[in-house]
């Protein structure tokens, strides 16, 4: 008797725990639904917000100046789409995906090794000049950022002459000319797969430019949420999320999926805004350098200004984090600075040139083992720790007579070196072939 109590006992306790689970299952469901509904709601939103015609926008703008970033703009501005802003700021869903993203990439870096592909130290210090392309028109030439998607081996070049112009390496062609900005392209990004361009432009709007299977681009969406010239692109480590920074003293952070601004974050009063941007590897942490010579260094999930780094001369012209995620380089009129981001402080300077010639450009390469910087030369330092020496391994010579590199970039493994000048050419420099040696 006592036996069968206990047994129909397990059994209803069984049975309540099977409905609670159930109960669970469908809830979940449920919350997945609706999820899903709202994102796919919202993506709607944002391409029916796009589509509006501008003779709309045009109305609006002749009874009143649109509102941009908190002032009014002139009559004659372009008001577009930053007359009809959207901010529905970065969601509890954005922030877990950025927050996974920072764990995973945090645990496979403990466990990173170099790898034994990338180019030696040996190997770079024998670097020469191997190609030169003329990429952009002479008449205004000049090439002010270049970019490189490191599993298709193309470069993306901006120009003075309002285009950015897709380069194949392999092949030695261009695949395609990004036409569409009314002034000079100040910056290009390439998403992971090389599947999508952003441009950035002193005409104050962000185009971005999806693949086709002929290997040309079009261009997706016109973003006009500054009101100022956009100096710098950065993509975020999830590949799904991109920032914007800008003269107007204001960086955005866009979603890929829609062209949606979800938030735009002012700087302090008094500042003359943003020159350059970069995510950290991680992806929580975003710096912007101004035109006022300080580095700061925002929480993306909150938005919120959570150091800045002073001690520079002059715009901040770029910066770069360290593949490890402990170093954060910084270029100015002055040279480059190396922070460590442990103890948030200046460890090294590279005073490289005179007071009269500013580092135009620094960059790590995507092992972490080299540091190129660029002004009136291009020099490559060997990475080292905050205690040891960063040697200068290498200096190639201006090869464009205009006295002014502009950017450098590292190709896969460092095999070779992009660089781009105040002239028209992108330069290649790299390890000579036994044929060419031979030849020569």
């Amino acid at each position: 008797m006592l036996s069968n109590f206990a047994l129909e006992q397990q059994l209803h306790t069984a049975c309540e725990l099977i409905n609670a689970l159930y109960q669970h299952d469908a809830a979940c469901r449920v919350i997945a639904r609706l999820k899903k509904e709202r994102d796919e709601a919202r993506s709607l939103l944002a391409q029916a917000e796009r589509q509006i015609p501008m003779t709309a926008s045009s109305d609006i703008a002749v009874n009143a100046p649109a509102l941009s970033n908190g002032r009014k703009a002139s009559l004659d501005e372009e008001p577009g789409y930053a007359g009809m802003k959207m901010r529905p700021g970065i969601s509890a869903s954005i922030i877990a995906e950025i927050t996974d993203c920072n764990l995973a990439l945090s645990q496979q870096r403990k466990k990173r090794q170099i790898p034994s592909t990338l180019a030696p130290v040996e190997d770079v210090e024998r670097y020469t000049q191997l190609s030169s392309y003329p990429l952009h028109k002479t008449g205004k030439p000049g090439i002010t950022s270049l970019d490189i998607c490191h599993s298709k081996d193309i470069i993306a070049t901006g120009g003075i002459d309002t285009s950015a112009v897709l380069f194949d390496r392999s092949s030695g062609q261009i695949m395609s000319t990004l036409s569409g900005h009314s002034k000079k392209v100040n910056s290009v990004k390439f998403d992971v797969q090389g599947d999508l361009v952003l441009t950035g432009s002193a005409d104050k709007t962000v185009r971005v430019w999806q693949g086709s299977e002929d290997g040309s681009y079009n261009c997706r969406n016109v973003l006009k949420d500054h009101a100022a010239e956009v100096q710098a692109i950065t993509v975020h480590a999830t590949n799904n999320y991109f920032a914007t920074a800008s003269l107007d003293n204001t960086w955005c952070f866009y979603e890929f999926s829609t062209g949606l601004c979800l938030t735009q974050v002012e700087g302090a009063s008094g500042s003359e805004g943003y020159t350059s941007a970069a995510f950290h590897p991680d992806g929580l942490i975003l710096g912007t350098g101004t035109s006022n010579a300080d580095v700061k260094i925002w929480d993306v999930k909150t938005q919120a200004n959570v150091t800045t780094f002073s001690g520079h001369t002059g715009a901040i012209t770029a910066i770069s984090f360290s593949e490890n995620g402990y170093f954060l380089a910084t270029a100015a009129q002055d040279g480059v600075k190396l922070w460590d981001l442990r103890k948030l402080k200046n460890f090294r300077t590279f005073s490289a040139y005179d007071k009269d010639t500013g580092t135009n450009s620094v960059e790590f390469d995507h092992s972490g083992c080299y540091l190129g910087l660029s002004g009136s030369d291009i020099r490559v330092y060997q990475v080292a720790s905050v205690k040891s020496e960063w040697n200068c391994i290498k200096t190639f010579p201006d090869l464009s007579g205009t006295g002014k590199v502009t950017s450098v970039k590292f190709g896969p493994d460092s095999k070779y070196i992009a660089v781009g000048s105040m002239d028209h050419n992108l330069r290649i420099f790299g390890l000579p072939s036994e044929d060419s040696a031979m030849e020569s």
